[in-house]
């Protein structure tokens, strides 16, 4: 039972095992960024409180990010205190690839990513050029 979305951001989005609070998708690398070309899976858990509660996204592609960690959780606002129910998935997906063009190194998860981002751009772009293609092109 997969979604095929027809997007620029995501592929697919499937329940994983039929079970239903537990998906995974695809977010293709923006562009206009150091990800382009890269397709990146996350996992989606759907608490059973949904939609009142959000969903835990996480990535499983290992991305070189100040606001995504080694574990491949993400650092970002509607993730948690501002959270709304009428929030969808494809809005939080969009919200994750927006994250991806746009670091926030002011709330970042991994700070030392965060001091490269702000002190030395180049490092940060070509090193995460380099993961993209590492671990998220095949």
């Amino acid at each position: 039972m997969c979604m095929s979305v027809n997007s620029d951001i995501l592929n697919t989005m499937c329940p994983v095992a039929e079970d239903m609070f537990h998906w995974q998708a695809t977010i293709m690398g923006p562009p206009d960024s150091p990800y382009a070309g890269g397709v990146f899976l996350v996992t989606i858990h759907f608490p059973p409180d949904y939609p009142f509660k959000p969903p835990k996204v996480a990535f499983r592609t290992k991305v070189f990010h100040p606001n995504i960690n080694s574990n491949g959780s993400i650092c970002l606002d509607i993730l948690k205190e501002q959270w709304s129910p009428a929030l969808t998935i494809s809005k939080v997906l969009l919200s994750i690839c927006s994250l991806l063009t746009d670091p926030n190194p002011d709330d970042p998860l991994v700070p030392e990513i965060a001091h490269m981002y702000k002190t030395d751009r180049n490092k940060y772009e070509t090193t995460a050029r380099s993961w993209t293609q590492k671990y998220a092109m095949g």
